[in-house]
């Protein structure tokens, strides 16, 4: 079985909808409101409301309130890196995780793997900071309609 029949789920499902929605803010090339970016995400308007707020504190997208407000993208698609997205998504989101005493040898395997998912998160954000929004919307077939 191919990994592209199985599907790559990496990163956190909030990473997928950010991406998804940058596309759409750079496809539309206007301001657009949180219900309709998430009518074409298919996402929960509070849950996209929440990575979007994620990726304005990041710098990427600018949000403007009121009636006419919504959002749009910060800066060119050709500067927006899957990198980008993915550390606005994943910085400060960290779930609490219950502690379990494990012992000494324990405590040497849990730093260690952090070390090692350390260095592979790094290296995650560093290939995918080789692909712009740009990039990823010039492999995709888009119907015009």
């Amino acid at each position: 079985m191919s990994t592209a029949s199985r599907g790559v789920n990496i990163g956190p499902p909030r990473f997928k909808i950010a991406v998804h929605s940058i596309v759409w803010l750079a496809k539309s090339g206007c301001i657009c409101s949180s219900a309709m970016i998430a009518d074409q995400v298919d996402s929960h308007a509070t849950f996209l409301r929440r990575v979007m707020q994620a990726l304005s504190a990041a710098g990427l997208v600018e949000s403007k309130g009121g009636r006419e407000g919504g959002y749009s993208l910060r800066k060119p698609s050709e500067l927006i890196t899957l990198g980008d997205i993915y550390d606005a998504v994943t910085s400060g989101n960290a779930e609490p995780e219950i502690d379990v005493d494990c012992g000494e040898a324990g405590k040497q395997l849990d730093a260690e793997l952090e070390r090692i998912l350390l260095e592979s998160e790094q290296r995650t954000i560093a290939f995918l900071r080789q692909f712009t929004i740009a990039d990823v919307m010039n492999r995709v077939e888009f119907f015009k309609g």
